[in-house]
């Protein structure tokens, strides 16, 4: 597979896309007002023990406390935390999956894979007001705060180092059992003892000693700053901050597995330079600069898929499409067969709509960078073999994706449940807002019924016995819709009420929205006399 990193880097804004045989399959969006937490390090003050939820409340400094919950302050060690590397988590990128490693159990949700948590009441170990190290896991996402854990880990290109633990453990998608070995022999013999422990990430496989002697000096010379750091600083303060998405992505992807490096910047391109000297010298002529006047995203014709990320409908090869809804607690997506119809077979022509979806469902997860519940409705298929394939090809596709992904087997309604780590906002949450019109909704009254609405209301003043004039505000549509549908509707309303009516369109209005105005004073009553 043909494996590709673009990076358009500007003064507001650096996106990189990462393609897959010429094809988007992720895009990473960095601005400085709305900087990557993950992986920050904070001197945090206990603000609230919560015993009947086993969490806590940390002020680090944010809008919003922090949740830190009593699985995050077990120290785990990093042998368990291996044998955990294939289980469901809440982090979106290499690093942070191998770097939360050690605090698998209970790291969010209570998703699928986890397991309980042994350790002492939360209670037991944690006072209001008690100072405590945490590291940021999952970012606020919504009305919800920062989640944080007390396990704190450093990550670097080759190793992910522990302070409070004590062992040694090695990436699972090292699949190899005498390359496993070897590796864990290998850190075994450089760490020095009771200084931590080190969990072995995947593009060691190619590290030298030497290599890996050098980035564990490093990691636990930053341990020892930020030890330093923490004694001069008072709760809440930032100790430490992770690298920079850019700088991040290079470290943790940048890999012989990427075939080539492209930025459309001279200061980033150095950047990367300098840094693959000192970490990957070998991979340097895999880094290209963009000079061409054409933007790089243009060139490499993507733009328009990114685009794409923000609609609803998504279509496949065939004619078929999906659906994709966000809502609070899940996402769901639809798929459907659309204008494909197939020839003779209905099974077969439903099965290669599925197929078809089963590939872009794990395409556009990973695109959209969607978290959490996602449940997709596929085509119902008769034979168990073709239900059973289409999941096959769904968890093939998946396997492919950075953040940690899990999808069940179809349920009797035909549908098929997954869970994918989530550490921050997806795409549609950070670059769009709610409607003003709609609050949210993707739906308006129409304009009759906001009509009634507002012959009600009328009503209702008139029989408290009001007897101002009223001047009636609406939206332009519902104006018309009056004008056009029902022109004697002020003389009927009069014709019960004892003042006058006059109808004047507001294009200020929302298109749900009218207001009942007291002619003599100006004074709006509608929210006096607004009724359902």
């Amino acid at each position: 597979m043909k494996r590709e990193i673009l990076i358009n880097a500007g003064p507001r804004e650096t996106r990189i896309a990462i393609l897959e045989d010429e094809r988007l399959v992720e895009l990473l969006v960095d601005r400085p007002d709305n900087r990557r937490m993950v992986g920050d390090i904070y001197i945090g003050r206990v603000e609230a023990v919560l015993p009947g939820i086993q969490a806590a409340f940390v002020d680090i400094g944010t809008e919003k406390a922090a949740f830190l919950h009593a699985s995050d302050l077990v120290r785990e060690s990093a042998d368990a935390a291996d044998d955990d590397e294939d289980e469901d988590d809440d982090d979106d990128e290499e690093a942070e999956e191998e770097q939360a490693a050690p605090r698998r159990n209970g790291s969010g949700g209570g998703g699928p894979g986890r397991r309980s948590a042994k350790g002492p009441p939360i209670q037991d170990a944690l006072k209001r007001g008690q100072e405590i190290m945490v590291q940021i896991s999952k970012e606020p996402i919504s009305t919800k705060g920062p989640r944080v854990t007390a396990q704190i880990s450093l990550a670097g290109r080759f190793l992910v180092y522990i302070p409070d633990s004590s062992k040694v453990g090695v990436s699972r998608k090292i699949g190899q059992g005498p390359e496993r070995q070897r590796l864990k022999k290998q850190v075994q013999e450089i760490l020095p003892e009771k200084s931590g422990g080190v969990i072995v990430r995947t593009v060691s496989e190619d590290a030298t000693p030497e290599n890996l002697q050098r980035e564990l000096n490093g990691l636990i010379s930053q341990w020892k700053k930020i030890n330093r750091k923490k004694t001069f600083q008072r709760a809440p303060a930032l100790v430490h901050r992770e690298t920079g998405l850019t700088r991040g992505l290079v470290r943790d992807l940048f890999s012989a597995k990427v075939d080539s490096l492209t930025v459309d910047s001279k200061q980033v391109f150095n950047e990367i330079l300098g840094y693959l000297k000192e970490i990957a010298p070998d991979l340097i002529d895999r880094v290209r600069l963009h000079e061409d006047q054409a933007p790089l995203f243009d060139k490499a014709d993507i733009e328009s898929e990114i685009r794409d990320i923000f609609k609803r409908r998504c279509d496949l090869p065939s004619g078929g499409y999906l659906i994709v809804e966000p809502t609070e607690a899940l996402v769901s997506i639809d798929v459907n067969s659309g204008r494909y119809t197939g020839k003779k077979d209905p099974e077969k022509t439903v099965f290669k709509t599925n197929i078809e979806a089963a590939q872009e469902v794990a395409r556009q997860m990973r695109l959209r960078d969607v978290g959490g519940i996602i449940v997709c409705d596929f085509i119902d298929m008769e034979t168990k073999a073709n239900r059973d394939r289409v999941l096959q090809e769904l968890r093939q596709h998946l396997s492919r994706d950075r953040a940690r992904t899990k999808a069940f087997a179809v349920s009797d309604l035909g549908l098929i449940e997954m869970t994918r780590q989530r550490v921050r906002q997806s795409h549609y949450q950070s670059s769009t807002e709610a409607c003003q019109m709609c609050n949210g909704t993707g739906r308006v009254l129409t304009p009759e019924t906001i009509v009634r609405r507002m012959e009600r209301s009328v009503r209702k003043m008139a029989v408290e016995g009001r007897r101002d004039n009223l001047l009636i505000k609406l939206h332009p549509d519902v104006a018309m819709y009056v004008l056009e549908q029902e022109r004697d509707l002020a003389q009927k309303l009069q014709k019960g009420a004892n003042f006058s009516l006059e109808f004047r369109d507001d294009p200020l209005l929302k298109p749900d929205e009218f207001k009942l105005v007291v002619k003599s004073q100006g004074r709006d009553v509608t929210q006096q006399y607004a009724i359902a």
